[in-house]
């Protein structure tokens, strides 16, 4: 009798793939030829079974070595998950409480708002309600490679001015995840990286996850994040032979097969199915409960009908069509990856890429979601690149990037009074400094914010010398009349780049004459 219910139960997952399979792999050959991706993943989990997995592309686009399951990606800000399930398993062994001030484990930490650093709870660090500017600070961990330190970001997180009161409003942040990485270290006595593969990876099982510092050659599969370069794929920021430990791996600094990512998703879908459980209930239900309400985008009620969005530890909470939808995202240069869970259908997806695919991202995730939370509405790829192309053509124009097409080299005699060495106090030196017979722009400890002073019209703007930084700067300086301290600020020229270039938190002092 058991070995025909076991039977069963394996031809109705087979028969529930089988169904699945040929609208997915549609969906999965349009956004591959559409968005011309470089690599792509993607993977289905259904009642506790791998019920699709399909892989295309290559590491590096060119060379001729084929993705596969077992294939590193960078999963981005899917770490963040990973880091609280490794604080909820030490919640669970009684090493830390959610409610704990962070000072009673970091005791050097600091905020602007001296009352904040004090009040600040371990929860707080995981549901982006500090009042910081959403992705402050973020350029101490981006672009890499760079020289910042997780010490410099507990020193630098004091400097950092709130724009809005604490606990008031949701923001997204990536530097007290990094606090909370060294929460995490100091309960459970042991660096970050290693906590994780104690607490997450072995357990679990996902073998080829990879955190800290690790030999690319000795692991091996491992995909390489493109950029695109007019009609082709450009590998950018490759790995050399040793990928080292970062400064963001408890924020965004973990890789993963799709394997290991099906593995994932089936932990959190079926763990009634643990003889021992790895996390308890309680602590499920925590990482899951809505801990900050977040905005509820036009996107989401015009496209998935919902009534709610929240953060959780780790994981963005949403209602799709009547669905309970868990989710998060990752994004660095070159990477994008995605992991949605509909608990009540006991369903889950994976989607990783190489390239340059938000977009791609977005409209696959949708028509993953739409098949299982809302199938009568028979998703497609087009529909949803035609609803984003729609949206992008009625942008408003305070919104688009201004035409900077004028350009011209500033010449070092223009900005006499300006050139010298600047300080920031949580970013550090830049140099504004004459090179030949034009103004070099240099951060000392982030070498890709290396560039050009321009001009465009009466503004100065930075135009770095690197492809991969994609968000060029204004430059604004105050006090060069004579009349006062010369100081600087910048802003995205571009309103709408990444929110990690978080410029409008710098305010620079001129210290001294350039070297």
């Amino acid at each position: 009798m058991r070995a025909c219910r076991g039977l069963l139960l394996i031809l109705i997952l087979a028969a529930a793939g089988a169904q699945a399979s040929p609208a997915v792999d549609a969906a999965f050959d349009e956004v591959m030829t559409r968005y011309r991706l470089p690599g792509l993943a993607v993977g289905i989990v259904e009642n506790g079974q791998v019920v699709y997995a399909r892989t295309a592309g290559e590491l590096v686009e060119g060379e001729g070595a084929k993705i596969d399951s077992r294939t590193l990606f960078k999963i981005a800000s899917n770490s963040k998950s990973m880091t609280t399930a490794t604080l909820a398993r030490l919640v669970d062994a009684g090493k830390l409480r959610w409610d704990d001030p962070v000072v009673k484990h970091l005791p050097q930490f600091r905020m602007h708002d001296a009352w904040a650093g004090r009040e600040m709870q371990v929860r707080d660090l995981l549901i982006h309600n500090s009042g910081l500017r959403a992705g402050a600070g973020d350029l101490m961990l981006w672009p890499e490679p760079n020289s910042f330190t997780r010490a410099d970001i507990l020193r630098g997180l004091a400097y950092l001015k709130p724009q809005h009161s604490f606990r008031s409003r949701y923001d997204y942040d990536n530097l007290l995840y990094i606090v909370a990485g060294e929460v995490a270290a100091a309960a459970g006595g042991a660096p970050y990286e290693a906590l994780v593969r104690r607490e997450v990876f072995q357990p679990l099982r996902m073998a080829r996850c990879q955190v800290g510092e690790w030999n690319r050659e000795s692991v091996g599969n491992v995909a390489q994040p493109h950029r695109r370069d007019g009609d082709r794929n450009v590998p950018v920021r490759s790995d050399g032979a040793v990928i080292a430990a970062t400064t963001m791996d408890a924020a965004g600094g973990i890789r993963c097969s799709l394997d290991d990512m099906l593995t994932w998703v089936r932990a959190w879908l079926r763990p009634e199915a643990e003889d021992t459980p790895w996390l308890s209930r309680t602590q499920r239900e925590a990482l899951w409960a809505p801990q900050m309400p977040m905005p509820l985008s036009r996107r989401m009620r015009e496209w998935d009908h919902s009534h709610f969005s929240a953060y959780g530890y780790g994981w963005r909470l949403a209602d799709v069509d009547g669905v309970f939808k868990v989710a998060h995202t990752g994004t660095l240069m070159g990477m994008y990856s995605a992991v949605t869970l509909l608990p009540d259908k006991g369903v889950g997806f994976v989607i990783l890429i190489n390239g340059e695919g938000e977009e791609a991202r977005t409209v696959l995730t949708q028509v993953l979601v739409k098949h299982y939370a809302a199938p009568a509405e028979k998703p497609t790829v087009a529909h949803y690149a035609g609803l984003i192309a729609q949206e992008r053509d009625t942008k408003p124009a305070a919104q688009r990037a201004p035409d900077t097409s004028s350009r011209q080299g500033v010449r070092p005699a223009e900005l006499t009074a300006q050139l010298g060495v600047y300080r920031d106090p949580w970013f550090g030196e830049v140099s504004i400094c004459r090179q030949g017979e034009a103004v070099s722009f240099r951060a000392h400890k982030s070498p890709l914010l290396t560039g050009t002073v321009m001009r465009v019209g009466r503004r100065l703007l930075v135009d770095w010398r690197d492809d991969s930084v994609d968000a060029e700067a204004w430059l604004d300086f105050a006090g060069a009349d004579g009349k006062g301290p010369i100081t600087l600020a910048m802003a995205k020229v571009d309103p709408e780049a990444d929110f990690s270039y978080d410029y409008e938190d710098l305010a620079f002092a001129r210290e001294r004459a350039c070297d």
